[in-house]
C-alpha cells in the first residue's frame, strides 16, 4: 500500500466564506496527433473530448512520478506505441491511482468486500488513470469517510431532498439476478442513504462518467426490461426505441431499477443521479434525451423517482464550497483542468512553429522570433456554463458496466 502520496486535506472552513476558482474552457480542446503522440496519449478511436482527457490523465501521472506502462525505464518517457495513462503494475499495486493512500485504503476495503457479483475491473480500477471507476473514488471518497463533509456538499447539490447523509455504498444493487428487479447485473456506481428534509429515510443512486460516451456495447435485451418499462411508470411511452437504444439503455437500466427499489420497499424514497463532465457533450446529450422520455414529476406521487444530472464540475464546485478546498482542487487538476491541455498544445505547436520560422530564408519581413498566435478561448465560469445545454460532441470506448452479462 501507498504511504508516500500526500492526503488531500479535507479540512473545513466555513463554507459561506469560498467561492468557486474553477474556470472551465468553453469546449474541448482539439489536441493534434503529434502533440499526443508526444505524450504517449495518441489512441486512433478516440474522440475529441477522450484524446484531451487522456493527455491530462499522462500529465498529472508524469507530474506526480508515478510510473507507467508505457515508460522507458532508462529516460521516463512514454513509448509512442502504448498508453501513457496506464500505470506500471507497481505504481497501480501502490495505490497511485488514487489522490491519497486512506482513499485507497477504503477502495481495497470496498473492492475486497464488494457485493456478490459486482462489476468491478480490478485493472481498470488500479492501473487505468482514464476510467470512470477510480473516478468514483476519488470523488466520493473523502466523503465516505466524512459524513460531515458528505452532508454539507449533498445539501448544495440536492437543497430540497437532503438534509444528512447517514452512509455511502460503492457499486450497489439491490438484488442482482433477481426476478423483483432486472434479474441482471445493474448497479449504481453509488448509493448514498440519505434523511430527507422531511425527516425520511431516502437514498441517492448515482452514476458516474468520465471519458465514456455511453454508445459501448448496449445490455442483451430481456423481457423483464420491457415489464419493468411498464410497470414502473417513469414514460410516456414505456416502450420507446429510443429507451432501447445504445446511449440511453443504461440509463434508462439505471432508473428503473432505481424505482424497483422503492416499489419494493428498500428505501422510501429516491433521486437517480448521473454525474460527468460538462465537455463530455455526448453524455450530456444523452441526459436530455432520456430526459425528455420521462412523464413530468407530479407531487401528488412523492415516491416516484426523480431524474437529474450534474456536471463533475458542479460536484467540485460544491466540495470546494464545503470547505475541503485542497481535495477539490486535486480533483480538479486531475479531472478537469483542460486548459492546461490547451496551453500545452498552443505551446508545442508555437515552438514547431518558432522552429519552422529560424530555418526559413528570409525575405525581407523582419523576424521577430515571435509567432503569431490566435487569442487564447473565451474561458466561461463553470457556474454560469452549467446553466447552458451544450450540443454531443464527444464519443468514447466502451464501458464494462454497460455490457451486462
Amino acid at each position: 500500500m501507498n504511504t508516500s502520496q500526500p492526503a488531500p486535506s479535507t479540512s473545513k472552513s466555513d463554507p459561506s466564506q469560498t467561492e468557486s476558482v474553477f474556470i472551465q474552457v468553453a469546449r474541448t480542446p482539439l489536441i493534434p496527433e503529434r502533440v499526443l503522440k508526444n505524450h504517449g496519449a495518441f489512441c486512433v478511436i478516440d474522440t475529441r473530448f477522450r484524446a484531451a482527457a487522456r493527455l491530462l490523465q499522462c500529465l498529472w501521472l508524469r507530474e506526480h512520478g508515478i510510473a507507467t506502462a508505457s515508460s522507458d525505464n532508462r529516460a521516463g518517457m512514454p513509448s509512442p506505441s502504448s498508453f501513457g495513462s496506464v500505470l506500471s503494475p507497481e505504481a497501480a499495486n501502490a495505490g497511485r491511482n488514487f489522490l491519497s493512500p486512506d482513499i485507497h485504503r477504503l477502495t481495497l476495503q470496498e473492492w475486497l468486500m464488494s457485493e456478490d457479483d459486482a462489476a468491478i475491473d480490478d485493472e481498470r480500477l488500479f492501473g487505468n488513470s482514464l476510467s470512470s471507476m477510480p473516478l468514483v473514488f476519488n470523488l466520493f471518497g473523502a466523503l465516505a469517510l466524512d459524513l460531515e463533509l458528505a452532508t454539507t456538499v449533498f445539501r448544495r447539490l440536492l437543497p430540497q431532498f437532503v438534509h444528512s447523509v447517514d452512509q455511502i455504498i460503492f457499486e450497489h444493487s439491490p438484488g442482482r439476478r433477481s426476478e423483483r428487479y432486472l434479474a441482471d447485473r445493474t448497479a449504481w456506481d453509488l448509493a448514498v442513504r440519505v434523511t430527507t428534509t422531511d425527516g425520511e429515510s431516502a437514498t441517492v443512486f448515482i452514476e458516474t462518467k468520465y471519458s465514456e460516451s455511453m454508445e459501448g456495447p448496449a445490455a442483451r435485451m430481456r423481457d423483464r426490461y420491457n415489464e419493468a418499462s411498464r410497470q414502473v411508470r417513469l414514460y410516456r411511452d414505456p416502450d420507446s426505441t429510443v429507451l432501447r437504444s445504445a446511449p440511453i439503455e443504461q440509463l434508462w437500466r439505471e432508473h428503473m431499477l432505481a424505482q424497483l427499489a422503492v416499489d419494493n420497499v428498500i428505501t422510501s424514497r429516491a433521486v437517480f443521479m448521473m454525474i460527468a463532465p460538462r465537455l463530455n457533450r455526448r453524455v450530456q446529450a444523452a441526459c436530455r434525451v432520456y430526459q425528455a422520455e420521462l412523464i413530468a414529476s407530479d407531487p401528488n406521487e412523492p415516491d416516484r423517482v426523480g431524474f437529474t444530472s450534474l456536471a463533475l464540475e458542479t460536484v467540485i464546485e460544491a466540495i470546494a464550497a464545503a470547505g475541503a478546498s485542497d481535495h477539490a482542487h486535486a480533483l480538479w487538476g486531475r479531472y478537469c483542468d483542460f486548459d492546461r491541455v490547451y496551453r500545452l498544445a498552443m505551446q508545442e505547436l508555437a515552438n514547431e512553429a518558432m522552429a519552422s520560422t529560424a530555418t526559413q530564408p528570409t525575405t525581407g519581413v523582419q523576424n521577430t522570433g515571435k509567432p503569431a498566435l490566435p487569442p487564447a478561448r473565451r474561458q466561461t465560469s463553470a457556474r454560469r456554463q452549467v446553466r447552458s445545454g451544450l450540443p454531443a460532441q464527444a464519443r468514447t470506448s466502451r464501458s464494462s458496466k454497460q455490457a451486462v452479462r
